[in-house]
């Protein structure tokens, strides 16, 4: 069974720690080292790995005590290069092209977000569980079959945008970016409905927004279109 620890979830930084039993792998970096190690319970020496979807500051903040940890962290090129950050321990990978972390293997795929080489993550480990890790996209346009749990973006809600617009608090100008770089409950829904979801044990929504997200609404409506358990991260 795998465990997911939620660290951070939100633009001020996220992290999540998977746990299978037997390999900890470390989803993105993006809050404080003091977080990271008090997740791990101070045993940051038994995180094989850490992985991570592209360079922005709330996914990246802590990657270098990370690496000076002693921790690979895998990642694409283009993230690679915009982090500018040089290590050993920074391991660049490529879509589609899967690799072994411990007991996991990982394929990375891309995603749409305003950077350079965005991924997200498909994570498999010898029991035949299969985890989805996807944020920071508007859309994905592959189909995962067999999925046991999802991790995924559902940042905000169209016609709580919308309404936030109209009513001043968000400056109409900020929209175009928050359309074309973060999913919204809406296409989220949509995703759902392409995927086949008769595996899946556990649906996790990250990344929501403060301001234009309803924790409550986006749970009730997620699980009333699956049927699995959601959680919010």
């Amino acid at each position: 069974m795998i465990d997911i620890k939620v660290i951070g979830s939100s633009s001020k930084g996220n992290a999540y720690l998977l746990d299978d039993s037997r390999t900890k792998l470390l989803l993105e970096c993006g809050v404080g080292w003091k977080q990271i190690q008090q997740a791990a319970e101070f045993k940051t020496s038994e995180i094989a790995g850490c992985l991570v979807s592209h360079e922005h500051g709330d996914h990246v903040k802590s990657i270098k005590d990370v690496l000076k940890a002693g921790i690979d962290c895998f990642m694409s090129k283009g993230t690679a290069n915009a982090i500018n950050v040089e290590h050993h321990r920074i391991k660049t990978i490529q879509a589609k092209k899967p690799f072994k972390i411990g007991t996991f293997q990982i394929m990375a795929f891309d995603v749409q977000h305003d950077v350079s080489e965005p991924f997200g993550f498909l994570i498999m480990n010898q029991a035949g569980e299969k985890l989805l890790f996807a944020t920071d996209t508007y859309y994905i346009k592959y189909k995962f079959p067999g999925l046991t749990h999802i991790m995924i973006e559902c940042n905000y809600s169209s016609s709580i945008l919308d309404a936030n617009i109209a009513l001043g608090v968000i400056p109409q100008v900020i929209k175009k970016r928050i359309v074309r770089s973060h999913f919204s409950l809406e296409n989220v829904k949509e995703f759902f409905k392409a995927n086949d979801l008769s595996k899946v044990e556990q649906i996790h929504l990250l990344h929501l927004s403060d301001t234009n997200s309803d924790e409550n609404l986006f749970k009730e409506e997620i699980m009333k279109l699956t049927g699995k358990p959601v959680y919010i991260a």
